[in-house]
């Protein structure tokens, strides 16, 4: 019986499929060639994203560590990033991983700039920057 492999993304982290083909992006986003051959700022795809921050639970703070109450299940303050996004972030606060042969990028969410998505034309870009 064969077992298939999974990442699952812990917190904070996004796991992004690195975009280096291009220097301007679907979304017509253009990153300068100095920005790019010093590889500060790079932009890919989110793949998968982490539950988020985990929110204490208030009625723990209380409670004695060795008492034997029940667990309650955590919590978590989600992320603004969705599976999908085009993300520009700093890539030197990520690692790079390796997984059945694809090339990713894990960086925090405090290590991204910019999310791009699909939806964002409903409102007037200059109006709300």
């Amino acid at each position: 019986m064969a077992r298939k492999k999974q990442l699952i993304v812990v917190g904070d982290r996004i796991l992004i499929s690195p975009d280096d083909s291009k220097n301007r992006t679907e979304f017509g986003l253009y990153l300068p060639p100095g920005v790019k051959e010093k590889e500060k700022v790079r932009g890919g795809y989110v793949v998968k994203v982490g539950p988020g921050y985990p929110m204490p639970d208030p009625n723990s703070i209380s409670e004695e560590p060795w008492s034997s109450s029940p667990k309650q299940d955590t919590k978590y303050i989600p992320l603004q990033a969705n599976v999908g996004d085009y993300a520009i972030y700093i890539s030197t606060a990520g690692v790079e991983i390796e997984f059945e042969r694809k090339h990713y990028i894990v960086v925090p969410q405090s290590a991204i700039l910019v999310l791009m998505r699909d939806d964002i034309t409903d409102f007037d870009l200059d109006a709300d920057i």
